[in-house]
């Protein structure tokens, strides 16, 4: 990991939204504070982890898919920027651990729980339903979960939104803290009751962040890819 390196790039990423990009963000001191905590971020493209680091101050860890490791270079990258591998459809185990393993640290770890780019029926701002893997990690770490809500990525595959002045759009809001309970499961059942419980909580806190953020942008449900 290097510290340089991701404050490098936030910088660049900066300079290249004020030339290009209308930015809209609501609530950021809410991810500006000490001690750990997750970033739960929706993911309608693969630029969300790159427009949600140049927002906060501080480095977050991102889970990122192991399928973005198989070139060099990629792997590179990301090792440098401080992300940490995720199998969705083998062992995740690992990477829940060094997840846990950060936040015990103190550290902010970025996580998608719809588990991959979504949209339409598979998203979260749909309905979809919450992957409870961030919701397993936020109990066993005993931290806080944070909302995260970018809308207008999807727009910016194409060449035009890049070309000054300042034609794309994005719109971000940051929710308010989805803690879960203190308690210790004593049993399996009930640590299952517990994260399902935590996974309704963290649902309904994206859906009110995301009426919050339609609303200050006068955006409609259009906006929702």
């Amino acid at each position: 990991m290097s510290p340089t390196f991701y404050k490098a790039g936030r910088l660049m990423c900066n300079f290249i939204k004020f030339q290009c990009i209308r930015e809209v963000v609501l609530h950021k001191d809410r991810a500006e504070r000490h001690g750990p905590f997750i970033l739960a971020c929706t993911h309608i493209s693969h630029l969300e982890p790159i427009v949600v680091a140049s927002v906060v101050h501080r480095h977050i860890r991102w889970m990122a898919r192991i399928e973005f490791y198989q070139k060099w270079w990629g792997a590179a990258m990301l090792h440098k920027g401080g992300a940490f591998p995720v199998d969705r459809f083998g062992f995740s185990l690992p990477a829940v651990r060094q997840a846990i393993r950060l936040l015990g640290e103190g550290q902010v770890v970025g996580i998608f729980p719809e588990g991959g780019v979504a949209q339409g029926s598979n998203s979260l701002l749909r309905h979809a339903t919450i992957k409870q893997g961030v919701c397993t990690i936020a109990m066993r770490a005993n931290v806080p979960i944070i909302p995260v809500i970018v809308l207008g990525t999807q727009h910016l595959n194409r060449v035009s939104p890049w070309i000054p002045p300042r034609r794309a759009h994005l719109h971000i809001a940051f929710g308010r803290d989805v803690a879960p309970d203190s308690s210790q499961g004593i049993s399996p059942a009930t640590n299952r009751s517990r994260r399902a419980e935590l996974a309704q909580r963290l649902q309904a806190e994206f859906q009110y962040t995301l009426n919050e953020l339609l609303e200050h942008s006068r955006l409609t449900t259009d906006a929702i890819p």
